[in-house]
């Protein structure tokens, strides 16, 4: 039997980041990504109160801890999501000691989200784990809400590299951080 598209390219890309990731200085990589975050906010007019939906890094993946942090020491509130067993995603507040789940809807309360990808294409297209987790969760953002996709630098693709396969439940996104900095992908995600 064949290997569907998008395992087959997310292999490819799992094994892409292993090599990336072992060349990478993992505490520079997290400051810049604060550093990066802090700025991207301030860029979409978010300071203090501002509601921030990010997540809690897995080894392999650009580092949150420092970058959530950072946006909470700078008064955001940070949203984490909790994967329930259908593969949707409630979320908590980072800063509840208690960890009170605030349901699905609670990505309605954005104004900024910080996803996490394998690879993003310049066209908008993100390519995740393959869990379909956010592709659920962000129709329920508000209209306008920006998506960025957090990145190890080289995991935005060039142009002259094959396009991201794209279904119809794909959401595409708008902007792209890493710890080179941001780029912006034209609002494909609004």
């Amino acid at each position: 039997m064949a290997t569907p598209p998008k395992a087959a390219r997310r292999q490819a890309l799992r094994a892409r980041r292993q090599a990336l990731v072992a060349a990478r200085d993992e505490a520079a990589d997290a400051a810049a990504l604060a550093s990066g975050a802090l700025a991207l906010a301030a860029d979409h007019g978010l300071g203090a109160g501002a509601v921030l939906l990010s997540y809690e890094s897995l080894p392999g993946e650009p580092p949150t801890g420092p970058l959530n942090a950072a946006l909470v020491a700078a008064g955001a509130r940070v949203l984490v999501p909790v994967t329930l067993p259908d593969l949707d995603l409630e979320w908590t507040d980072l800063s509840d000691p208690a960890r009170a789940l605030l349901g699905r809807g609670a990505v309605a309360l954005a104004d900024l989200v910080l996803a996490p990808g394998l690879a993003v294409d310049p066209t908008g297209t993100r390519m995740g784990q393959g869990g379909g987790c956010y592709d659920r969760a962000l129709p329920r953002r508000r209209p306008g809400v920006p998506v960025v996709v957090l990145l190890h630098p080289g995991e935005l693709l060039a142009a002259d590299e094959e396009p991201l396969p794209r279904a119809s439940h794909d959401v595409p996104v708008d902007a792209v951080l890493t710890a080179d900095g941001p780029t912006d992908l034209g609002g494909r995600g609004r």
